[in-house]
């Protein structure tokens, strides 16, 4: 990889100049603006680290670096800038490469990595909903580009199947459904039964004593209701797995909320003897031990101008475990199972302060994993209606998650119908289902992550501009110039090695370049949406590529160079897509 060619190089410069400078943050990174060049370094950090003046630093470094090879003169910009501007000869070394091996500018990692990543997790007894999208679709692409880039990656379905819900559900089964009713059962039964039994409950002090009676026994081991209990996470899992098979999506695991129940007592046992928690108002929590500044304390909160305790609650007053309780066994387990070496948690924004408690108390509790182990929330906002409020029906009720994605493939193949009439009709719907699906995972995926995001079926539908239905049309338009190739019986084997001699060429050929850099760092940062935009450039560069230089016209050498660049194009796009969790279609 070119740019890693040129960032070895810059830190053997640098460490010549500075011996004991720490390369590590020390990066190679694209140019904004191609009329500076192709890559570039800002030495402005180091030089204020050693308190040396950056210009004369970055002169320094300058004289030192071995580059020629692969650049022209490196120029220096600014207080502390070096560009590099690559050589034609070998952009074009380094595209034939991939061309004949297959290679698309990225490299598995020196030092693979153990990462969970826990995402999804939806409630038992309740249909999937629009809520659940964004968890899901951003969990699973960043498991696919972590397994991309070699790691180990295992993927953990958290599914919340414990809890006070249960009580209410097991008195509505047992009160309001005959047998009959119990045996035809499904995952909407269940949703009305919780809606019913809540309000009962609300209304009436005995059906809630009820219900907590039937949580009580369900807790203790009670037979009929354990086989109750288990009646329905099937159904729900029947459910979910439904969708996910739809959404692509898959886990290596499924532990849910009541895999670790048997393991809660130890944790607050074990935090009390340790003297991390204690007891307070008859309940058991940790207090701030005073080891940070008040402002990155999770356990203080600011009141009237003081900063005063915020505690994380382990274990509740009348003697239940919470949600804090669950997520640190689950941490133990997840670190004396598996040995990870970071743990990714794909929630939405709400949950920001829990994690964070969540995260400096396993740190206090077990101090060498923590040592050892990254931890990490990547949080989200909401989806919004076009009317800037939370996203849901006209009646305001929640957007189940199937019917979405059963409207989008209607509306995508609305769109084929227009398109595409002559189509067979399976075929018009197999292309509705990739483009319908891709099209609402796309949109998801685009946004900057902890920005809310307006849903609109227009814009992700639409042909034009940043959509995923714009790039699908963009992959298949390219496999299109092969079919004609061989209809028109142009000869697409040669060995003509890749040319880049036009500015269409080198700005194509230098973001092709770039697909390994992007990649790694959308998985340091946890943004998926950094490929989204890449690979939107990429298929405009393609454009303005494709109107400037012929391609099955021109001349054999010519013919063969570009051809490459299209197919590599291609490759790219699909690839950049599939980590995404879109499929791409030959033809549409």
């Amino acid at each position: 990889m070119l740019y890693l060619t040129l960032e070895k190089q810059l830190h053997a410069a640098v460490q010549t100049v500075l011996p004991e400078a720490a390369l590590g943050t020390l990066q190679v990174r694209p140019c904004a603006d191609p009329k500076f060049g192709d890559y570039q370094c800002n030495l402005m950090g180091l030089a204020k680290q050693f308190q040396r003046p950056p210009r004369p630093l970055a002169e320094q470094v300058k004289a030192q670096l071995a580059v020629s090879e692969w650049c022209e003169a490196v120029e220096l910009a600014g207080a502390g800038f070096l560009n590099f501007r690559l050589r034609p000869e070998a952009m074009a070394r380094e595209l034939e490469q991939a061309a004949q091996t297959g290679a698309l500018f990225f490299t598995s990692a020196e030092c693979p990595r153990t990462v969970v990543v826990d995402f999804s997790s939806p409630n038992v007894a309740k249909p999937m909903h629009v809520g659940h999208i964004r968890s899901t679709i951003l969990g699973d692409s960043l498991a696919r580009i972590l397994r991309l880039l070699g790691h180990r990656v295992i993927t953990d379905n958290h599914l919340g199947d414990w809890g006070t819900q249960f009580g209410k559900l097991l008195l509505g089964w047992k009160q309001r459904l005959t047998p009959d009713a119990r045996a035809r059962a499904t995952i909407d039964d269940l949703e009305r039964l919780y809606k019913e039994v809540n309000a009962a409950c609300e209304a009436d002090p005995a059906q809630l004593e009820a219900a907590k009676q039937e949580l009580v026994k369900l807790q203790q081991g009670d037979p009929e209701n354990l086989t109750i209990w288990q009646k329905m996470i099937e159904l729900s899992r029947a459910e979910f797995d439904a969708i996910y098979q739809r959404l692509g999506v898959r886990f290596d695991y499924t532990l849910g909320e009541s895999y670790y129940n048997p393991f809660l007592k130890q944790v607050v046992q074990d935090l009390l003897r340790r003297g991390i928690a204690r007891e307070s108002d008859g309940a058991v929590c940790v207090f701030s031990d005073g080891q940070c500044p008040p402002k990155e304390d999770p356990f203080l909160i600011q009141r009237d101008g003081q900063w005063v305790p915020n505690p994380c609650l382990i274990l509740k007053s009348d003697g239940a475990a919470n949600y804090a309780t669950t997520d640190l066994a689950t941490l133990d387990y997840r670190w004396r199972t598996w040995r990870p070496d970071e743990i990714i948690y794909v929630t939405d924004g709400r949950q920001q302060l829990h994690f964070r408690q969540v995260f400096a108390v396993f740190a206090r509790w077990q101090p060498e994993a923590a040592a050892h182990l990254r931890l990490a929330h990547v949080w989200f906002g909401s989806i919004l209606g076009e009317d800037g409020k939370p996203f849901k029906t006209r009646s305001g009720e929640t957007i189940r998650l199937s019917e979405l994605l059963d409207e989008a493939e209607e509306r995508a193949l609305a769109v084929v119908n227009q398109k595409n009439p002559e189509l067979p009709e399976e075929e018009r719907r197999r292309i509705a289902r990739v483009v319908g699906i891709g099209a609402v995972k796309y949109a998801d995926l685009l946004p900057n992550r902890q920005s809310d995001y307006v849903f609109s079926w227009e814009k992700m539908l639409s042909l034009q501009g940043n959509s995923a239905v714009y790039l699908l049309y963009a992959y298949a338009r390219i496999r299109s110039i092969f079919r004609k190739g061989v209809e028109q019986g142009v000869s697409l084997e040669t060995e003509a090695p890749v040319q880049v001699t036009t500015a269409e060429e080198r700005a194509l050929g230098r973001h092709l370049l770039n697909f390994g850099l992007v990649l790694r760092i959308a998985a340091e940062e946890y943004r998926p949406n950094y490929l989204c935009n890449y690979l939107y450039e990429l298929a405009g560069l393609f454009a303005r590529f494709f109107e400037q230089c012929p391609v099955l016209k021109s001349e054999p050498a010519v013919r063969a160079s570009r051809l490459k660049l299209c197919d590599l194009t291609a490759r790219v796009l699909k690839q950049g897509l599939e980590v995404l969790g879109i499929e791409t279609l030959e033809q549409i």
